[in-house]
């Protein structure tokens, strides 16, 4: 599979490249438009201007893909088209016809996102070589937008549902994806990356300027930590602002799909060309937030957002360890008398490490400094004695594997004909018969576990689950702590507020912001949680690293999260603190 990927792309590039110059260019001739680190608004600007075109942009891209491609895995599919399609937009702004805010501009979309002109593969073999029946509304927003479609990127297989033991960004069509901050393999084990990529949404061709910006989709960590992990930008939206028809599921219940870029203000000008300009009759959850006229977001865009804004922090168990106090029934004879059982406090949980408390400190006194009130706060329903109320001892909820059982045939049932298998159990058992291909290197057990339940018997447990899961973590949760201390957002670590705002749905707007050292512990794979960093719980510590092999540093960002349809005071602060700090800098020697 690769050679052909590899293939159209190098046919693509050579394409892509223009002939050189016979003599030097005029001394009054302006420099050449260069899209490494180009902005959005960079880009039109520059074709408005006359400076460079839409073809020539796509030919840029086009060329560091093929030359960055075998390194960093970050496409599944190269859009053979792409060319064509900047002619177009080229001819439709010379009659001066613009589409929208992204007329010309070349986006990628995460390869569970249908286009009905590329295969949508999701990262498993059995779908490897889909191509849905309909397009994907997101997909056509964008196009409407004036969007070029340039690549579907790579992806932990199926959004990271089908194994525990699954290292992130890995899936059977494409291998693994590599973070281009430190492109290396680590040494001690199967080949998967040195350096985390954090999540199921590649922001890997973003980070290394291969495209303008992608759309990822999340369901707990899988916009935020791979925008964390590769110094990027990001929006995880409000489940039911950015419509999920067309896109492969694990669960309705806290599905959404989200802009990634390199700048605030390119995902806010991706996020307004996403959203639908009406209810999507496709998915019901469209109606829960009204976009604002125009679906324009740049006009939150204010330098001096933070003044006066008030930000809290949630100290306990996301900055510092935290023993929750909950009080559990006096152990029986022979149960565990470990710390924390029964009401006894343990040695906590949670917390930053040295070099991230450092980033987080730096971080706020940066929001100090632009007039913003920073107040540490806490979570209500952290302080619970309960400990089916508490957000650090709620336990496992199976609203995931319900929602991948009922939404992910419903999905299947949407493809028709074109659908290789017609059921989650059909694929679990197409997986098994073509193990010796590497359906599932890792195993299945995510799908294996969902297949077994039983969407009439369960369903009482879910919907208690459910409900549960919405009152911890967003009623008693993040809507609570803001409201009790009047709150704007509540500021998290890097991608630390994914489990909390992934439940009830909340949105959250990354920020890139510092560096810390990369100290690798992921030898023993696993999920680390969805979209966590992949650490495997229990397993052994790994082996050390070979003499003279030293990890490089790892990007580490700053989240702003608050409650649902607060995007646009979100991207007014995350815009404000860019703004004040300016601290993305792209992956060393990918120039």
């Amino acid at each position: 599979m690769k050679h052909i990927v590899a293939v159209a792309i190098l046919v693509l590039a050579a394409a892509a490249v223009v002939p050189a110059q016979q003599k030097p260019a005029a001394a009054s001739k302006p420099a050449a438009f260069d899209v490494f680190e180009a902005s959005i608004p960079d880009m039109q600007a520059a074709m408005k201007s006359g400076r460079t075109t839409s073809h020539a942009i796509v030919q840029q891209y086009l060329t560091r893909i093929a030359k960055y491609e075998d390194l960093l895995h970050a496409a599944i599919t190269v859009n053979p088209k792409a060319l064509e399609e900047a002619d177009a937009r080229d001819r439709e702004r010379a009659e001066g016809h613009i589409r929208g805010p992204l007329h010309g501009i070349p986006i990628a979309l995460k390869d569970n996102i249908h286009t009905t002109d590329m295969r949508t593969t999701g990262g498993a073999l059995a779908f490897e070589w889909l191509v849905p029946p309909y397009e994907a509304t997101l997909t056509k927003n964008l196009k409407d937008a004036g969007a070029i479609i340039i690549a579907k990127t790579g992806l932990t297989e199926l959004a990271n549902y089908v194994a525990a033991g699954m290292p992130t960004n890995y899936n059977a069509v494409h291998g693994y994806g590599m973070n281009p901050y430190d492109p290396r393999r680590d040494p001690r084990n199967d080949g998967r990356p040195i350096l985390q990529t954090g999540g199921s949404s590649s922001g890997i061709g973003t980070a290394a300027n291969l495209w303008a910006g992608n759309v990822g989709t999340e369901t707990s960590g899988s916009i935020l930590s791979p925008s964390n992990q590769n110094m990027l930008a990001a929006i995880k939206p409000t489940v039911g602002r950015i419509s999920r028809y067309g896109v492969i599921p694990i669960t309705a219940d806290q599905d959404t799909p989200g802009p990634m870029a390199k700048y605030v203000s390119d995902i806010a000008i991706m996020f307004g060309a996403l959203e639908s300009a009406s209810v999507d009759s496709n998915d019901p959850a469209t109606k829960t937030c009204t976009p604002p006229p125009g679906r324009d977001y740049t006009k939150f865009l204010k330098v001096d957002g933070l003044k006066g804004a008030r930000i809290g922090v949630p100290r306990k168990n996301f900055y510092e360890a935290f023993d929750p106090p909950v009080v559990r029934p006096e152990p029986t004879q022979g149960a565990s008398t470990a710390p924390g059982a029964g009401g006894g406090r343990g040695g906590g949980r949670g917390g930053l490490n040295p070099a991230q408390t450092t980033v987080m400190d730096e971080a706020i006194a940066a929001l100090k400094a632009a007039g913003a009130v920073v107040i540490d706060v806490d979570i209500p329903s952290l302080l619970e004695k309960d400990a089916k109320e508490n957000l650090a001892t709620a336990g496992q909820s199976s609203v995931l594997n319900y929602g991948m059982k009922r939404d992910f045939n419903a999905w299947l049932a949407t493809l028709g004909p074109a659908a290789p298998v017609k059921s989650l159990t059909e694929l679990r058992e197409w997986n098994t018969a073509h193990e010796r291909l590497g359906a599932i290197k890792y195993g299945q057990a995510q799908l294996d576990n969902s297949d077994k339940i039983d969407l009439e018997k369960d369903r009482a447990k879910y919907e208690e689950d459910r409900a549960r899961d919405v009152r911890v973590f967003g009623t008693n949760g993040i809507d609570a702590a803001m409201k009790a201390n009047n709150l704007d957002a509540l500021l998290f670590p890097g991608a630390g507020s994914a489990g909390i705002a992934s439940k009830p749905g909340y949105p959250t707007v990354l920020v890139p912001f510092g560096m810390i050292p990369n100290a690798p512990n992921n030898f023993g794979g696993g999920r680390g949680g969805r979209g966590g960093d992949g650490r495997g719980g229990d397993a052994p510590p790994p082996p050390p690293l070979p003499a003279g092999f030293d990890p490089k540093p790892q990007p580490f960002g700053v989240g702003f999260t608050g409650g649902a349809c607060s995007e646009p005071k979100l991207l007014q602060l995350a815009y404000a603190f860019e703004q004040a700090t300016k601290k993305r800098t792209p992956p060393p020697g990918l120039r």
